[in-house]
């Protein structure tokens, strides 16, 4: 039985409608079937309609206005269309005729645990998580190293703070190397069955890491079963800013329209780089990209240089110069310890809890909870108005 099941109650006069009934339900694992003497409201309460309807709609109508149960389903044996209307006049969801068909049953369960999912999400406490989004300047800066183990570290701040890491790397994603796991699901999944997409199949899609971070793996492979389209990643994310506190996106490199909508919608932009002149020049162009498209705003976009050696030939001073924009935050090389941690599928602060770039991208997920990660996002009407047209045209 889980521990979550949702009760019902049986309340039926005829031998075959009962047997059938009860084998349905005990059938359903996200269901606990009630005796009728059981004092405790149900979930859902099924009745059958017996010689005296009106006294049984109004039963069902006492029970739903004390708040009782949450639902009524009927059934019959009378095949009376005059009955199904005042079924569902008394407040009755679901009506099954007899003999009771199994797969009406399920279904009609199936409709009512998707009322249900969604009357508890309307109800949850408001939450509207942050995006995170990371995004490489050039491949091979280490922008999949700071997704993860900024991720861990978010999760790591303790309390009640739920964190997910979404690796938006199409065919080439790595963050489940990273951490050694081997997912079962991808956001392929998600696209496949978007009109599925609740908090509860999303959870069942998720894989949790010993870290507590919630996993959303990049598909291995192009099936051509799912279309990912920038409305779908929209619908996901939104959704993920009401279940998590923190939601660090591993984008990679912008390639597509898909990155271009979590660009839009992202509360933070990380842009990774190390101190290169070919890494430097890129964050320029991507700077004046963003510029162009008038998002994400300049406020919400933070450098952060990876692998920093303070002996470098380009300072950090030299750097700043260079791209016109302050660097937020930099993480001292070691390559060691971050090869090891890859190789052993592990974050920095299980392998080096106390070096110095486990501190470093440790302090940066505090610096980003301490700031509230963004201000209140700017930018002109005129800019999110054409920015979709504009990044389309950018990327093509």
């Amino acid at each position: 039985m889980a521990l979550n099941s949702i009760p019902v109650r049986l309340e039926l006069k005829t031998d075959g409608a009962k047997n059938a009934l009860e084998k349905i339900v005990r059938s359903q694992k996200d269901f606990l079937l009630r005796t009728s003497g059981e004092q405790r409201n149900a979930d859902l309460f099924v009745l059958e309609i017996g010689d005296h309807p009106e006294t049984d709609f109004e039963l069902v109508h006492h029970l739903l206005t004390t708040n009782s149960v949450g639902e009524v389903f009927i059934t019959s044996p009378s095949s009376d269309p005059s009955l199904l209307v005042q079924a569902l006049r008394s407040g009755a969801r679901e009506f099954f005729s007899q003999p009771i068909q199994e797969t009406e049953v399920i279904q009609a369960l199936e409709r009512f645990k998707a009322r249900r999912e969604q009357y508890k999400e309307e109800r949850r406490p408001y939450k509207r998580g942050k995006i995170i989004d990371l995004i490489g300047s050039k491949g091979g800066v280490g922008n999949t190293t700071i997704a993860v183990n900024l991720a861990t570290s978010l999760a790591a701040e303790g309390g009640k703070t739920r964190v997910a890491l979404i690796d938006m790397n199409l065919l080439f994603g790595e963050v489940p190397i990273f951490l050694d796991i081997v997912p079962t699901y991808s956001w392929g999944e998600i696209a496949r069955n978007i009109t599925r997409l609740d908090s509860t199949f999303l959870m069942s899609v998720l894989h949790e890491h010993s870290s507590h971070v919630f996993v959303l793996p990049s598909p291995t492979q192009l099936s051509g079963d799912f279309d990912a389209t920038p409305e779908v990643i929209e619908r996901l994310l939104d959704l993920m800013k009401r279940v998590f506190d923190y939601i660090v996106v591993d984008s990679g490199l912008i390639t597509d329209e898909i990155s271009m909508k979590i660009l839009e919608i992202a509360d933070a932009v990380l842009l990774t780089a190390i101190l290169s002149l070919p890494c430097l020049t890129n964050v320029s162009r991507l700077l004046k990209l963003f510029y162009d498209l008038g998002y994400p705003h300049e406020d919400l976009v933070k450098i952060v240089i990876n692998r920093y050696i303070k002996s470098s030939e380009i300072s950090l001073k030299d750097a700043e110069k260079s791209i016109g924009k302050k660097i937020f935050w930099s993480i001292p090389n070691d390559f060691h310890l971050t090869m090891s941690a890859i190789n052993q599928g592990k974050p920095l602060m299980e392998v080096g809890v106390n070096s110095p770039v486990a501190r470093s991208i440790k302090e940066l997920a505090d610096t980003l909870v301490e700031y509230k990660i963004v201000p209140e996002r700017k930018g002109s009407f005129m800019a999110r108005l054409f920015g979709q047209k504009l990044a389309a045209k950018a990327w093509r």
